[in-house]
């Protein structure tokens, strides 16, 4: 199939950019297009203006800043992949990234563009989401900082303002020596989770949770972070028993089904994983 017709702009600045989102009507922004390529050739989505982010500056980068990573909205997916940077300081957004798609994808697409496309199985967005990311919007005249809990509104809508873009993500990063685990349960390497999850965990010397995080996706319209979960967990020694109590909980989740699993199935999913993700992050903690 082919794409509807459209008029192509590829705004130099950010301000440009916006400028063009504001004033065009039914525009349509291209980051690196593995989403909205597809939605396009199969006429799920009919923009009259397609706005290309890829040819303004200062959108991709990596670095540190006081205790947290900042990255770029029109980061590729494969320089995430590659950064020694991430792979040191932020190892579970690395293990996330290797279940994105393919190597092929991954050259193209841009963390920006997953966020903002916002599936709820997406591998990104639910590392955002345990890792409490804050994400920078720019609109007309200012800039807006948006906590990742607060940006998924409902199914694949993000907390954005139709003249706002996405610039910028800012993950606070964990105690060197954290544990950390991504698992996702999919019918093939590459597609989308039917169910996925990812866990944090700070452990102090004599084995004691003094943090921790779990998000779930793919189970329910948006990703989930289990706050309740997490509480059962801080101030426990951590055991495998601990973890598959806690996780069982899971299986109260209010979630989805579709032809690819049922609720059960599902939440069955969901305790099975999260059980995993913790044992698994327990025996990456560097005490």
């Amino acid at each position: 199939m082919k794409p509807p017709p459209f008029s192509y702009h590829d705004p130099r600045s950010v301000a440009e950019a916006v400028q063009l989102l504001s004033t065009l009507e039914n525009p349509k922004l291209l980051a690196g297009g593995q989403s909205l390529m597809p939605m396009l050739n199969m006429r799920f989505v009919l923009p009259d203006h397609v706005i290309d982010l890829s040819k303004i500056d200062g959108l991709a980068y990596i670095r540190e800043t006081a205790g947290a990573l900042e990255i770029g909205a029109m980061t590729r997916q494969r320089d995430i992949e590659f950064s020694e940077l991430i792979a040191t300081k932020h190892p579970l957004l690395r293990e996330g990234i290797l279940n994105v798609g393919h190597r092929q994808t991954r050259n193209r697409g841009t963390i920006g563009g997953s966020l903002c496309h916002l599936d709820p199985a997406a591998e990104q967005v639910l590392v955002c989401l345990a890792s409490d990311a804050i994400v920078t919007a720019a609109g007309p005249g200012s800039e807006r900082a948006i906590p990742f809990r607060e940006f998924p509104l409902a199914y694949m809508t993000p907390n954005l303002e139709p003249d706002e873009i996405l610039i910028g993500i800012k993950i606070p990063l964990w105690p060197a020596g954290h544990g950390y685990s991504f698992l996702e349960f999919a019918r093939r390497h590459g597609d989308f989770a039917v169910v996925s999850a990812a866990a944090l965990l700070d452990i102090d010397a004599g084995g004691i949770i003094k943090r921790a995080a779990v998000a779930l996706g793919g189970v329910a319209a948006v990703p989930l972070r289990m706050d309740a979960l997490e509480a059962q967990l801080v101030g426990q020694k951590a055991s495998e028993d601990l973890f598959r109590s806690t996780a069982e909980t899971c299986r109260a989740i209010d979630a989805v089904a579709d032809v690819h699993a049922t609720v059960e199935y599902r939440q069955h999913l969901a305790a099975v994983l999260t059980r995993r993700a913790l044992v698994q992050a327990l025996s990456r903690v560097k005490r």
